[in-house]
């Protein structure tokens, strides 16, 4: 194995950009790693403890760091030349994209030229985030804080300081929103419509407003609020702030937050402001246990699929009505007699958050690096046992590469690892659409299904696939062709995370019948 680690000095790209680099990078032939960072102190820390980078090197928070780990020199000569050619495409674009005006190099110097821009999305190293999000709220902008690692005391006074100004500060880590119609980050292509949106979840909003594309409805806005929001110490200044907006916003008839379990006063508060709202509100925070939430205007469901039909039925002006139906497998299948367990691969945090209630509901005790419950804490994340939900979107497994909505390399390599294993009956996943996630998820999966199916066939068992597509038919990636990518190698899709997980569970209960 070989290793080369590159600086480029003063050179910024965003984070999304770097991800895709990376992404393009790994899939290159012969390629172990690739990681595509700016050079600050905790991406440099990264680097080391992935193994990317075994040396001090002479770089900045103002560099670019290209760090490569190849099986062969010229393997690793080809990922460093696509590399350099991936960085000067991307600037070539970036600098037609300006036509022949002055490109802004400041904020300030954006909004003179502009002087009706009213948002800003700032996506910097975590070290200057705070920093730059505080100078668009001085210039009166309203501010999507994409980057992650933004210490819990600048939340807060960024977030204090936005409702004296009367402006929104969504973030940091706030990985999806839709506003006036245009989709922000990770975000999907929905329809224009009367249901708003406050989340505290960056998956929970895309499966949200994706399902309401699909059920016929549209979206009057999405508030990210950043995944810190609803704790204790920020006090849920921006889903306040949400809920405030939607309230007063004639475009919006109903309002849906979303969020994994709130603190305990922190929901209470938000509870209370939602009572007042005026307007119909439904509750879907995940795992808090809907039977707590009572108000006239209050709607609180279980699930996120039941989040976006009751939000429709409400637009409809009728009453929501849970959908607890029995769900049963699609078709038998033959297992061995110790085949018995399900195998969660998730892209999305509150997907796994949520097949972790649901499988631990059907089927009992479910391990996860994201536990509903502490005792499930997974000891060793690379090796699953019994029921096993996995967030492979966690800190630990995306340290040194991108994201897995973005390059699937490390998704692909556990799903044929768990269908190896002679007790697992189900692996089970989500696909995610939307604007910076993979160009075409599908077709970087197929090897590794038909790879895991074909193996477990020669030991004479079979493996149950099932997922789930959260998107809609203006996503770039193309709702159908992935659809029929997936049923084609034969997963069985279904509509929700809610229902594959269902189903997942249906199918190890009625194994031997």
């Amino acid at each position: 194995m070989v290793s080369a680690a590159k600086v480029v000095r003063n050179l910024y790209r965003d984070s999304v950009s770097l991800m895709r680099i990376s992404a393009v990078l790994t899939e290159l032939p012969g390629v172990r790693q690739a990681s595509v960072v700016m050079a600050t102190a905790a991406n440099l820390a990264m680097l080391r403890e992935a193994g990317l980078l075994d040396r001090e090197i002479a770089a900045g928070p103002n560099d670019l760091m290209i760090a490569l780990n190849a099986r062969s020199e010229p393997a690793l000569a080809a990922a460093l030349e696509k590399a350099e050619i991936a960085l000067s495409a991307d600037a070539a674009q970036s600098a037609s994209s300006v036509a022949q005006s002055t490109a802004p190099r400041s904020m300030a110097m954006a909004k003179a030229q502009a002087p009706n821009l009213n948002l800003a999305l700032v996506s910097t190293p975590g070290d200057y985030a705070a920093a730059e999000a505080m100078k668009a709220l001085q210039l009166g902008l309203n501010v999507m804080l994409f980057s992650d690692n933004v210490a819990e005391e600048d939340e807060v006074a960024l977030k204090k300081i936005a409702r004296r100004k009367g402006l929104l500060m969504m973030g940091p880590d706030c990985g999806t929103a839709i506003i006036n119609g245009i989709p922000l980050a990770f975000a999907n292509v929905v329809r224009r419509g009367s249901i708003g949106c406050v989340a505290a979840s960056g998956t929970g909003l895309q499966q949200v407003t994706c399902l309401v594309d699909r059920l016929g409805f549209g979206i009057s806005q999405a508030i990210g609020t950043g995944g810190r929001d609803l704790s204790k110490a920020v006090g849920g200044m921006t889903m306040l702030q949400g809920i405030e907006a939607l309230a007063a916003d004639t475009a919006t008839e109903v309002i849906v937050l979303i969020s994994k379990p709130p603190a305990p006063a922190v929901a209470r508060k938000v509870l209370k402001a939602a009572s007042r709202a005026g307007k119909p509100i439904v509750v879907s925070f995940v795992g808090a246990g809907a039977q707590a939430m009572q108000a006239d205007n209050l709607h609180p469901v279980d699930t996120l699929e039941d989040a976006a039909r009751a939000a429709v039925a409400l637009a409809r002006g009728r009453k929501p009505i849970a959908s607890h139906v029995a769900v049963t497998p699609p078709r038998r299948i033959r297992f061995a007699a110790d085949q018995r367990y399900v195998r969660g691969l998730y892209s999305g945090g509150t997907f796994c958050y949520e097949a972790s209630l649901l499988l631990r509901e059907a089927l009992g005790q479910v391990w996860s690096n994201a536990p509903v419950h502490k005792s499930d804490q997974l000891p060793d994340v690379s090796k699953s046992r019994e029921h096993t939900v996995i967030d492979l979107g966690d800190d630990v497994f995306t340290r040194g590469r991108p994201h897995p909505m973005i390059d699937h390399r490390l998704r692909n390599e556990r799903m044929i690892q768990e269908a190896a294993d002679r007790r697992t009956a189900v692996i089970l996943f989500d696909v995610v659409l939307g604007h910076g996630s993979h160009p075409d998820p599908a077709a970087a999966m197929l090897p590794a299904i038909e790879t895991a199916r074909s193996r477990a066939a020669r030991a004479q068992r079979d493996v149950a696939f099932v997922g789930f597509v959260c998107g809609t038919r203006g996503d770039p990636q193309g709702l159908s062709r992935q659809e029929k990518t997936l049923r084609d190698a034969g997963v069985w899709l279904m509509s929700s995370n809610a229902e594959a997980v269902r189903v997942a569970a249906a199918i190890v209960k009625s194994r031997g019948r």
